[in-house]
């Protein structure tokens, strides 16, 4: 059985559960104390030297990192990762989005507040990080205006890395009254069979 090093309440890894459960694969979750810094420890950074969590361990000795790299694996070959060669570009392009131009400044802005308690040094940076976020929520927006999930008409592993953080954008201060393409995603979403909601604790 594979283990997940993870904290449920972080986007990155939330991803990896919510995928696991619609694929209804056995998994064991290891909760990692970010805040701790469990994740820096010599045992951990064997199991990831770049000291973060997600973390995928097989048990043989092959780990993986990176949540939209594990996404990828787990997803192969299941309806979650188009066969199309273009489809899966338009999957990968969605994913390089979510990493560069929305986690940056959704989930930084929500770490600085839900994490953090929005500390007066760094109140600058939380509100510098809202047009960068709100520019993301309005170019999802817009694709979600002419289609039901990111890349056509079925949901992808580009659609569980943009939910991720998205569905807690407003605990990083952002107003989705006025994407209402997005919340009609996020219903979508959330009647799939085996959805699973990002707790209000760490497990």
């Amino acid at each position: 059985m594979i283990k997940v090093y993870g904290d449920i309440l972080s986007g990155n890894c939330y991803k990896i559960k919510l995928l696991l459960e619609f694929l209804g694969t056995e998994y064991e979750w290891l909760h990692v104390n970010i805040l701790a810094k469990e994740t820096h420890t010599e045992a951990f950074k064997r199991l990831n030297p770049n000291a973060r969590i997600p973390v995928l361990d097989f048990g043989d000795g092959k780990t993986l990192w990176e949540s939209n790299a594990i996404l990828n694996y787990l997803a192969d070959g299941t309806s979650f990762l188009p066969q199309s060669r273009w489809d899966r570009a338009k999957v990968l392009q969605w994913m390089f989005f979510e990493q560069y131009s929305h986690e940056p400044y959704i989930a930084t802005a929500r770490y600085i507040k839900k994490y953090l308690g929005l500390p007066k040094e760094r109140e600058a940076e939380y509100h510098g990080k809202q047009e960068g976020g709100h520019k993301a929520l309005a170019i999802m927006n817009e694709q979600l205006s002419r289609q039901n999930y990111i890349v056509g008409e079925n949901i992808t592993i580009a659609d569980i890395a943009l939910y991720a953080y998205t569905q807690v954008a407003h605990e990083g201060g952002f107003d989705l009254a006025g994407y209402p393409h997005i919340l009609r995603w996020f219903r979508d979403i959330e009647k799939l069979p085996s959805y699973v909601a990002m707790p209000t604790q760490s497990e």
